[in-house]
C-alpha cells in the first residue's frame, strides 16, 4: 500500500472515530484488560497497553489513528507487563466463525488473487494467462495459486507478493449466520450460558465473533477451553461413544436417540433425521459382522461431521492470551466495522449495517476487480485492470483495503 492510500485511509478512519467516539462501548473491567493496536504501513502490533478509563481509550483512538484496535478477553492484575508477569485472573469465552473455513462452493466466484506490488487482480481459481502457464510448465512446478510463495504476477513479475482476497457474497454471510445460530443454541441449551452474557458481532470482514462473559466460564484454563471447543464442534467423535464397538458391534441401548438432549441428540438428528431412519440403520448394523458395523458407523460420522458441530476456529477459543478486535472499531481488511448484531445475527446485513465511513464525499479510484460487489445499498464493478471510477469514501476504502484499488490521479479519465 502506497503512502497516498495510507493517508487516505487514516483520514477516513480518524473522521469515523472523531464523529462517533462517544458511541464506541467501553469494555467491562477495562482496567484489567490488555489493549493493543496496529497502524497502516507499520509492521507489528503495539500491545501490552493498559487503558485506565474511557477518556484514555478515546484519546488513543483519535490520536494514534490505528488501523485496527484490540482488547483482551482475559483479565490481568498487571495488563501492561510482559505475558509471564501479567497475573492471569480469568477470561471471557470468544468464538470465531469465518466464511473462509466453511468450504463453500461460491468462494471460487469471489476470491481474487491480488498482487500487493502492482495491484493487479484476477480470479484466484483461474489459470494465469497462457504466457504465465507456459512459464510454469517450463519450470515443471505445475499450477500455482494465490498465496503460493513462488507465484509471480504476470504484470510486474514480482514473486511472493500475490495474496488471496475474498469479497464475500450473501451465501457466505447466510452460511456464517447459520453457524452463529447453531453455536448460540449449543451455548445456551447445552452449556447453560446466560443469554444476558452472550453477544454476537460481525467481524468487519467475512465472519462473526460470539463473546460469552458468563462468570461460570471465566476461570477455564487453555486446556478446558480446548475441550469446550471440541464439544461445540463435536470433533474427534468415535463410534464407541455412540454405542458401536469393533469387537461386539452395536449396542442398541447406547445408540443416540433423536429425543435426547445435548450432543447425543444433535448427532442423532443429523445422522438419522427420523425415527424410521434410525430403526433402518439399527437393522442394517445388526445384520453385519461387528467390524463391518463399526466401519459403516465411522462412515456415518464422517458424513454428518460438518452438520453436527458448529464450525468455529478452535485455536481462537483455546487461546487465553490473544487480544481480539474491539467491538465497534474498524477492520483494516475491509474498512468496515466490527458491529454488534442480534444474538442470532439473522436480520443483520453487514454490507449495509457495518458500512460506516463517509458516504457523501467521492474520490477517484483506479482498480481492477473482475467481480461485482455491493456496499451501502450500491453496486460496484466489475472493473477492468487500470480502470478508474468515482466512488464514495466507504467503497474506495474497501477497494484499497482489499488490495484491488488505489487512489487515482485527479486527471485520470473516469467512467
Amino acid at each position: 500500500m502506497n503512502e497516498r492510500d495510507i493517508q487516505f485511509l487514516e483520514s477516513a478512519f480518524k473522521k469515523y472515530y472523531y464523529d462517533h467516539i462517544s458511541e464506541i462501548p467501553v469494555p467491562d473491567d477495562m482496567l484489567h484488560r490488555e489493549f493493543g493496536y496496529q497502524k497502516l504501513g507499520v509492521k507489528g502490533m503495539t500491545r501490552h497497553i493498559q487503558v485506565k478509563d474511557a477518556g484514555q481509550m478515546r484519546v488513543m483512538l483519535v490520536q494514534a489513528v490505528p488501523s485496527d484496535v484490540y482488547c483482551s478477553n482475559s483479565y490481568y492484575s498487571f495488563p501492561s507487563l510482559d505475558m509471564k508477569e501479567k497475573d492471569w485472573r480469568g477470561a471471557d469465552l470468544v468464538f470465531d466463525i469465518d466464511a473462509k473455513d466453511l468450504d463453500l462452493p461460491c468462494r471460487r466466484d469471489h476470491v481474487l488473487a491480488v498482487c500487493e506490488t502492482c495491484g493487479r487482480s484476477w480470479m484466484a481459481q483461474e489459470r494465469e494467462e497462457e504466457e504465465e502457464e507456459e512459464k510454469r510448465r517450463e519450470r515443471g512446478t505445475g499450477e500455482k495459486r494465490a498465496g503460493d510463495p513462488n507465484l509471480e504476477c504476470s504484470s510486474c513479475g514480482q514473486a511472493g507478493r500475490v495474496r488471496p482476497k475474498s469479497l464475500p457474497c450473501k451465501k457466505c454471510i447466510t452460511a456464517s449466520k447459520e453457524q452463529v445460530a447453531l453455536l448460540n443454541r449449543i451455548l445456551r441449551d447445552e452449556l447453560g450460558a446466560g443469554p444476558d452474557h452472550m453477544s454476537t458481532y460481525f467481524s468487519g470482514n467475512e465472519g462473526f465473533h460470539v463473546h460469552v462473559s458468563d462468570p461460570k466460564f471465566r476461570e477455564l484454563d487453555a486446556r478446558a477451553r480446548a475441550d469446550l471447543a471440541g464439544y461445540v464442534m463435536l470433533s474427534g467423535l468415535m463410534p464407541e461413544a455412540l454405542g458401536v464397538y469393533k469387537a461386539s458391534g452395536l449396542d442398541r441401548a447406547e445408540l443416540p436417540d433423536l429425543g435426547q438432549k445435548g450432543w447425543r441428540g444433535r448427532f442423532a438428528k443429523a445422522a438419522f433425521g427420523s425415527k424410521a431412519k434410525r430403526a433402518e440403520v439399527i437393522s442394517e448394523l445388526s445384520k453385519v459382522p461387528a467390524g463391518a458395523a463399526y466401519a459403516r458407523f465411522e462412515g456415518i460420522i464422517r458424513e454428518v461431521s460438518g452438520d453436527v458441530g458448529a464450525r468455529i476456529d478452535a485455536q481462537v477459543t483455546g487461546d487465553i492470551h490473544r487480544i481480539f478486535r474491539m467491538p465497534h472499531t474498524i477492520n483494516s481488511k475491509s474498512g468496515m466495522l466490527k458491529a454488534a448484531c442480534a444474538v442470532d445475527a439473522d436480520s443483520f446485513d453487514p454490507y449495509v449495517d457495518a458500512v460506516v465511513l463517509d458516504s457523501d464525499e467521492t474520490v477517484p479510484v483506479e482498480c481492477g476487480c473482475p467481480v461485482k460487489f455491493g456496499l451501502g445499498r450500491e453496486r460496484f464493478g466489475p472493473y477492468k485492470p487500470g480502470e478508474s471510477a468515482e466512488m464514495p469514501v466507504y467503497a474506495a476504502a474497501y477497494a484499497i483495503c482489499k488490495g484491488f484499488g488505489r487512489l487515482a490521479a485527479a486527471d485520470v479519465p473516469r467512467r
